[in-house]
């Protein structure tokens, strides 16, 4: 029986048309693959091996762990560490860089990921996911540092997630556009499903936290208010909102039927002293490289996200993506003040 394209024969068939590609980086996905079905496979057993609720511990940003939180750092660390294509990981969930035991070789990229997305669904049975993206090591003679993992999202190499939903999907890009993979359980591969992705430009959608209402900027408060006054309102039409709380589904979501994204930055974080929710390297970044390349856009208000050059391995920024006409309106009014 022809189940499709895997993408293993997708990931080698970039291979050949790369030039004086070595297999390093194609063997570096296929780990990355494993390592999603392995989160996979525990995300969907759930309670019944005892994975869901509190790990009892805090990450670097003071958020308390989930059980799969730290399961899923393990899991991405013990199908990458070995092989001899990373350098060094960082992970949302460790406070310092992951340097390779002396035991396995090292290689010439570096792995920044967020082990599982929107673990707070978890325990609700709500889609979470892994958000991973590649960068290329400047020195591979040295042992990696935290300097090298600061570079802007324009210089990553890959990006991409897996979706752990009604069906497990992994979304990838490697600079020459956005495919989708659908994992067939049968046979434990991730079948080409969606090729070729773009972001809709046409969208009445958008993704807040609309209990952060009293908190947001002038330019975010008037967006949402010209979308909430409907057909009547500025816009002429009636939007939908939405949010899940899980950046890999809203992401996917608007891969798949347009719409935009936003967790700007709020009265409350400048309070804290925090200049966004969401993490530079392990988010925002990634999920920018595969927005953009399916069309979209995304900015932190006024800037273009993958411009950013990171200050530290944890640092926050505000985000807004999705549709490009929608996120250049809203960069639009924060242009204006």
């Amino acid at each position: 029986m022809h189940h499709g394209t895997t993408i293993t024969q997708f990931i080698a068939e970039e291979q050949r048309h790369a030039p004086g590609a070595t297999g390093e980086f194609t063997a570096l996905l296929n780990d990355i693959v494993t390592a999603c079905k392995m989160i996979s496979n525990q995300v969907n057993h759930g309670a019944l091996v005892g994975a869901l609720g509190s790990a009892g511990s805090e990450n670097i940003q003071g958020e308390t762990q989930k059980k799969l939180d730290v399961l899923s750092n393990q899991m991405f660390i013990q199908c990458t560490e070995w092989s001899g294509h990373v350098g060094a990981m960082a992970s949302e969930e460790m406070d310092e860089i992951y340097e390779i035991p002396k035991e396995y070789p090292r290689g010439k990229y570096l792995l920044t990921f967020d082990p599982l997305d929107g673990s707070s669904n978890i325990d609700v049975n709500v889609s979470v996911g892994t958000i991973f993206s590649i960068l290329r090591m400047a020195d591979t003679d040295g042992d990696a540092t935290e300097r090298d993992f600061l570079k802007a999202g324009t210089e990553q190499v890959a990006a991409g997630y897996a979706l752990y939903g009604p069906s497990t999907m992994m979304v990838l890009t490697t600079g020459n556009g956005v495919n989708g993979f659908t994992l067939d359980q049968n046979i434990g591969e991730f079948i080409l499903t969606h090729p070729n992705m773009t972001i809709p430009t046409e969208t009445a959608e958008f993704a807040i936290n609309a209990s952060n209402g009293r908190f947001w900027e002038a330019p975010v408060k008037r967006y949402v208010d010209e979308c909430l006054a409907g057909k009547e309102g500025p816009r002429g039409k009636d939007f939908n909102m939405r949010w899940i709380a899980s950046m890999v589904a809203e992401v996917h979501r608007i891969l798949t039927r347009g719409g935009v994204f936003m967790y700007p930055v709020d009265a409350k974080m400048v309070e804290k002293g925090l200049g966004g929710k969401l993490r530079l390297l392990y988010e925002a970044n990634p999920m920018s490289f595969v927005v953009e390349q399916a069309g979209g856009a995304s900015i932190t208000g006024k800037e273009r996200i993958m411009e950013m050059q990171p200050e530290g391995l944890h640092q926050r920024v505000p985000v807004i993506l999705g549709s490009r006409d929608e996120v250049e309106r809203l960069q639009g009014y924060h242009n204006e003040g």
